[in-house]
């Protein structure tokens, strides 16, 4: 009886999981909270709001300020938010969640010393736990291309050929 052995253990490849370079600690600061009837922005009772409003749960947290209604909201309210926020959180942030989410990760992904795969066979996971803009994959691709021998996407045991360099002469 043969022995069953594995290939894609025994291999070179390297996988890189995009879910790694994800953030982490993204908190919301919603201005719609602040707006009577969720359209109107008082200058009043939103200062004495954002006085009283626990900054707390955003202590050393990067946070997306932002306004989730179609409110007109003036562009010193937003100053006003983030010289509260500022003191309390890692970084704020003018986005939506979601949009801040997609920079931090490219951010992430540039941080990434490419030498460190130089001449390296790479394959990019492409299934998990997290929703990945096709841009994270964009910017890895990017990355790695000056250096790696070749680049996958999928998972080891099946993936897709993105790039394989050539052959130098010899």
């Amino acid at each position: 009886m043969s022995e069953i052995v594995n290939k894609v253990a025994g291999s070179s490849l390297i996988t890189i999981n995009l879910e790694e370079y994800f953030p982490k600690e993204i908190m919301a600061f919603d201005l719609k909270q602040f707006l009577f009837m969720e359209l109107i922005l008082k200058e009043k009772d939103y200062r004495t709001a954002l006085k009283e409003f626990d900054l707390l749960p955003f202590k050393d947290k990067e946070v997306a300020l932002h306004c989730s209604t179609d409110a007109i909201i003036p562009h010193w309210a937003y100053m006003l938010a983030a010289t509260h926020l500022a003191p309390h959180t890692s970084q704020v942030y003018f986005s939506s969640p979601d949009d801040l989410k997609k920079e931090l990760l490219i951010k992430n992904i540039r941080s990434i010393k490419a030498e460190d795969f130089t001449d390296k066979r790479m394959v990019i996971k492409g299934c998990g736990e997290e929703d990945m803009d096709a841009s994270a994959y964009v910017e890895i691709t990017k990355k790695l291309l000056p250096v790696a021998k070749s680049i996958m996407y999928g998972e080891p045991c099946s993936t897709v050929p993105i790039y394989k360099q050539a052959r130098q002469p010899k």
